[in-house]
């Protein structure tokens, strides 16, 4: 059954999907174990590579399953994959929010709320240093994340996309002189 490639998609992402606290990059470590180590799809180039295109594109970051299911099955692929990642946690937070709206204001609503914020802030790390880890990333590169992230924190109000275009412009040019 498992030979079956919407089959193996599904089984590898749909229980990825329902522990995406924090978002898409939470998952990414694991994203990036069934794709790569496990079963081969894409080498960790190529994941880069999607992953960067899945993040450049509109839509959710993690539309890089859906590059991966088109690398196994073509159109098919890409749909089963999409629907993995994306239906249960839909449906679980569909009715989680029903819930959790009947019960706004009671003191373990408070609590469940603060209880799941450092997890999600912890998944959302292990997928930066997967990302990190996967592209071979310098110090250079280890360095301007955390000024970044420094600055983020710092001034929250400043555009992230002013930052990108700086960290940009600077990688930029090292790269020009740099000699090759």
């Amino acid at each position: 059954m498992a030979d079956n490639p919407y089959v193996a998609l599904a089984l590898a992402f749909a229980p990825l999907s329902l522990v995406a606290f924090g978002g898409g990059v939470s998952v990414l470590p694991a994203v990036q174990h069934q794709a790569v180590d496990l079963h081969g799809w894409v080498d960790a180039p190529q994941f880069v590579e999607f992953f960067a295109i899945s993040r450049t594109a509109p839509g959710p970051g993690l539309m890089l399953t859906t590059l991966i299911g088109w690398q196994v099955a073509g159109w098919a692929g890409a749909l089963v994959a999409m629907l993995a990642i994306f239906v249960p946690s839909s449906l679980v937070c569909l009715v989680v929010m029903r819930t959790l709206s009947r019960h706004e204001g009671k003191a373990w609503h408070a609590v469940v709320q603060e209880g799941l914020a450092p997890v999600g802030t912890g998944l959302v790390g292990a997928g930066v240093l997967s990302l990190f880890r996967i592209a071979d990333a310098g110090p250079a590169s280890w360095l301007v994340a955390a000024a970044t992230g420094s600055l983020m924190l710092a001034r929250p109000r400043i555009p992230p996309m002013l930052l990108l275009l700086a960290a940009g412009a600077l990688f930029a040019g090292w790269s020009l002189a740099s000699p090759t």
